[in-house]
């Protein structure tokens, strides 16, 4: 029998991370003794477990760059003597968090796994014991001293799925969340099963582990609408500071066809502007080119977002702009899939 698994829990904050005080009614976060109190089962798992809070637990509303660079340092600084992390985050910003993480953890062989629930872990229907639970299950498997799992994934009521590729869709159901274009990775039931055809493995030639924390937030997102104005479109297109704008477009990846529209694209990419293409549909892919609404677009030479959800689409334009890519090879390296974020065709 081979030893046992190192896991570092690494707690962000949010709800699963409460513990309700009966006396008062207020929620308050709990410390990794109560945590072990509240859920006695986890000594039942076949691993070592370790915790790391964040000085300030933060609501996940709140999350920002700085706090992905903090999480990407403590994998970091404890890669090497742990076998997988599970980071403890608010439901909100995960998917967010789970797609900037794809592409900071470069190189990556170990599982990391996000994971939160909707109600506090210490509530009598509380769904955080059994996202927890398993969730470090999951980060703990290994084969032959290979870990399972070697991606950042994000776990939630009974499925494992990439992190990059899921997008937050209900606010009050414990299934929050689903990845339209990409199976489940692992689903949890009687029995755990992992689909093995869908996990992803950088082909890295065996380079070693890479964290990036620079993250350039001069992104922004526009959901095209019926209605929508000349003065608002050139008016977001010329947000100070702004480099990379997802433009969220209807179906495949149309857009009106007015004149004034596409001359106020063509001007903003002129000057340098890098406007990304992603479907507003919850799933589905951008096909452009496909109706004269989208081929227009193409011509504008606008970055093909394929199938990528907007959470990804904004975390990748966050960290091509600050890890060295030119503007020229910014639309090709876009396009390239870097974490399994999206279909390559």
């Amino acid at each position: 029998m081979g030893r046992k698994a190192n896991i570092l829990l690494i707690y962000t904050g949010g709800t699963i991370g409460m513990v309700k005080d009966y006396k008062t009614g207020a929620l308050r976060a709990f410390d990794f003794d109560e945590l072990i109190a509240n859920i006695p089962e986890l000594h039942q798992l076949d691993c070592n477990l370790e915790g790391i809070t964040f000085s300030r637990p933060i609501d996940s509303s709140n999350m920002n760059p700085k706090h992905w660079a903090t999480i990407a340092t403590l994998i970091e600084d404890n890669y090497h003597a742990f076998d997988g992390f599970v980071v403890l985050h608010g439901s909100d910003t995960m998917s967010y968090s789970g797609s900037a993480l794809s592409f900071m953890l470069e190189n990556l062989s170990k599982p990391v796994i996000l994971t939160g629930s909707q109600l506090p872990i210490g509530d009598l229907r509380t769904d955080a014991k059994e996202n927890l639970i398993t969730s470090i299950q999951i980060a703990s498997l290994r084969d032959n001293g290979e870990a399972m799992v070697q991606e950042v994934c994000l776990y939630f009521e009974y499925k494992l799925y990439r992190a990059n590729r899921t997008t937050k869709i209900n606010a009050e159901h414990f299934q929050a969340f689903a990845s339209m274009n990409h199976p489940p990775l692992a689903e949890s039931g009687v029995h755990l099963k992992l689909n093995h055809t869908y996990l992803y493995k950088e082909d890295n030639g065996s380079r070693p582990f890479r964290a990036h924390k620079k993250m350039d937030a001069n992104v922004g997102v526009l959901k095209l609408f019926p209605g929508m104005g000349q003065k608002f479109l050139k008016a977001a297109l010329g947000a100070d500071g702004l480099k990379a704008l997802v433009l969220e477009t209807y179906g495949s990846g149309n857009a009106p066809i007015d004149d004034w529209f596409l001359d106020e694209l063509k001007r903003a990419i002129e000057k340098g502007l890098h406007v990304i293409n992603v479907t507003q549909c919850s799933g589905g892919s951008v096909v452009m080119g496909k109706y004269e609404s989208s081929r227009r677009l193409m011509q504008l030479q606008l970055v093909n977002g394929k199938d990528i959800t907007t959470e990804a689409a904004v975390t990748k334009a966050m960290w091509l702009l600050a890890n060295g890519f030119s503007n020229d090879s910014f639309k090709t390296k876009f396009e390239t899939v870097l974490r399994g974020e999206m279909n390559q065709n």
